[in-house]
């Protein structure tokens, strides 16, 4: 490289962020992960062995998906190149294709194809990769924030080693903050920064395990400040931390994951958790008519005839809902979230007409009885359509004692919780009625 062009990047290095110029030239700087990474784990003997094949790296952002792609192939000598599928169609990745094979060709390394946000490619697309992958041309590293298990086709996701990368820690998060204080040539070491501890770990925890975010709050609290030294203290990293953006997809894993914590915490009456996850889902844009149907199915499901008061308000707050919008519409879901949390628990409607529909499904079929029947067409009379049928309201207590299914069965199991305990001493008295008839 000749002067001008060694100045051209020394300047182009300097203009990058932080937390670029910080990403690790070697595995050993490389911080977290150490599941996998740590000395005897597996994706460290893959690398000592220079045996990387096809690797699918999947966690939330900043967790060092791309920087560990790149140290891939630093580690096992393998030409790098990198398409993201956002912004690529099958015309780059056939291109992509084709390199790697020409490189095999030559007898290098296997070259490494490294497809970033790999879950944004259709299946067309990931079928592309299959040959390639099965055969060995190349060494495919796919990173994604999507639950791949969601998003990556089954014959892609059974031919790669899946590893799951965690938010680094806030002790992780700390040391790589000192690390670029102290970093002349890579970090912040040219300014006279004296950061407070107190401030580092407020650092760390705002940015809930993101290095890209707890740098980039670094970098933009050292370059605006005026003061000489720079006094990092939890005001400056407060006033940097920009405003998170709640990471979504309304059809992957967050939704039924969110979804799935702010029903289970409802059922388990933890008032406290179903507002933070009811939050969460709104704050991240969750559908508020999603909500409030997972709502009146709980009410059902999980409160029943325990409070029977829990379903009429849940389907008035879908209702409220629909008519006032976002942002009031939050107050009518925290209405009844609470009330729905602190109702007393049954499912028996649930497991009731589980077991009938067991029943009609598995079982033989009940043939209606023969005084139960429709007796009001002509002709009825003739095949004994409705005699001896006994009209409720005419027996004592409003309670007919007949048979209603011509055989013994037993599917509502009421609980002794709220109402319910109620209604199962007025079912166990008609069940005695009925059975002695």
């Amino acid at each position: 490289m000749d002067l001008f062009g060694h100045a051209e990047k020394v300047n182009r290095e300097k203009s990058l962020p932080l937390a670029a110029r910080m990403r690790p030239k070697k595995l050993s700087e490389f911080v977290g992960q150490s599941h996998f990474l740590a000395p005897g784990k597996l994706l460290n003997r893959l690398i000592q062995a220079k045996r990387v094949q096809s690797v699918i790296f999947y966690g939330p952002p900043g967790t060092g998906k791309t920087t560990l792609a790149h140290l891939l192939a630093i580690e096992t000598g393998g030409q790098f190149r990198q398409i993201n599928a956002v912004t690529s169609g099958i015309k780059e990745l056939r291109e992509a294709l084709q390199w790697a094979k020409d490189e095999v060709l030559t007898g290098g390394a296997r070259p490494i194809l490294f497809v970033d946000e790999i879950h944004r490619f259709n299946r067309a697309q990931q079928d592309a990769l299959l040959p390639d992958v099965e055969e060995g041309i190349i060494a495919l590293v796919g990173a994604t924030t999507s639950n791949p298990f969601f998003s990556v086709n089954g014959a892609l996701l059974s031919r790669s080693q899946l590893f799951e990368l965690k938010p680094l820690t806030e002790a992780e998060l700390v040391g790589l903050l000192e690390r670029a204080i102290a970093d002349r040539s890579r970090g912040m070491g040219m300014y006279n920064i004296q950061a407070e501890p107190a401030a580092l770990m407020a650092c760390a925890t705002m940015a809930e395990g993101d290095a890209r975010r707890a740098l980039g709050a670094l970098e933009l609290a050292v370059l605006s400040s005026s003061t000489s030294p720079v006094i990092l203290d939890v005001a400056l990293v407060r006033e940097s931390m920009q405003k998170k953006v709640l990471q979504f997809d309304a059809s992957g894993e967050q939704h039924y994951d969110m979804a799935s914590a702010l029903i289970k915490s409802i059922r388990g009456s933890d008032v406290d958790a179903a507002l933070y996850w009811l939050s969460r889902a709104i704050e991240s844009g969750e559908e508020i008519r999603f909500l409030c149907r997972r709502l009146v199915i709980l009410a059902s499901e999980d409160v029943g005839n325990a409070d029977p008061q829990a379903l009429p308000l849940a389907v008035a707050g879908m209702q409220a809902c629909e008519f006032v919008g976002l942002p009031e519409c939050q107050l009518t879901l925290s209405q009844v979230v609470i009330y729905l949390a602190l109702a007393p628990k049954s499912n028996s409607a649930t497991t009731a007409i589980g077991a009938a529909q067991h029943d009609v499904r598995e079982g033989t079929v009940i043939p209606v009885p023969r005084h139960l029947r429709d007796g009001h067409y002509a002709g009825s009379k003739q095949f004994g359509h409705g005699l001896g049928y006994e009209y409720s309201h005419d027996a004592p207590g409003g309670i007919a004692a007949q048979d209603y299914l011509g055989v013994d069965r037993e599917y509502y199991q009421p609980t002794d919780r709220g109402f319910e305990l109620e209604l199962a001493k007025r079912w166990d008295e008609i069940r005695k009625r009925l059975k002695n008839r």
